[in-house]
């Protein structure tokens, strides 16, 4: 098995983030989509979405991280880690089966670096905690 520390920089805890199946990733914002953005055919109009940060709250004074509360939706959410793989390589993240369970995913992707993820929320919405993992990294493959 390929030991997956060597691709991911800014891991939170590496014990807790490598003991299933592959590296989790934790969260460190999420954003909401506050004005659209632009996409064209040749690329000559992209212009990127306006994102304001989502709230988020402490849920006991003597909490030392907030919690995001979010309602049923899509938002984009950002790693405290990154990914350093080869140039011809892409890494394979899915959601954790934590978050799915509860009602939130995002897409199976493959990712040569950790940009904003779209994150949907379904039902009655998520409470996620400031460095929660929210996704995995299941193998690093040739592109």
């Amino acid at each position: 098995m390929t030991d997956l520390t060597a691709f991911v920089d800014g891991i939170v805890h590496e014990p807790t983030q490598t003991e299933g199946r592959g590296l989790d990733l934790t969260v460190a914002e999420v954003y909401e989509v506050a004005e659209p953005g632009r996409v064209d055919f040749g690329g000559g109009e992209l212009e990127a979405a306006d994102l304001d940060p989502h709230d988020r709250q402490y849920r006991d004074e003597d909490d030392d991280y907030e919690w995001w509360h979010l309602d049923a939706g899509q938002y984009l959410i950002e790693y405290n880690e990154s990914l350093s793989v080869p140039e011809d390589s892409v890494a394979r993240v899915q959601t954790r089966d934590a978050v799915v369970a509860r009602g939130a995913f995002h897409p199976t992707l493959a990712l040569s670096s950790l940009a904003h993820v779209p994150l949907s929320v379904g039902g009655a919405g998520l409470r996620l905690k400031e460095n929660a993992r929210v996704s995995t990294v299941v193998g690093v493959e040739r592109d």
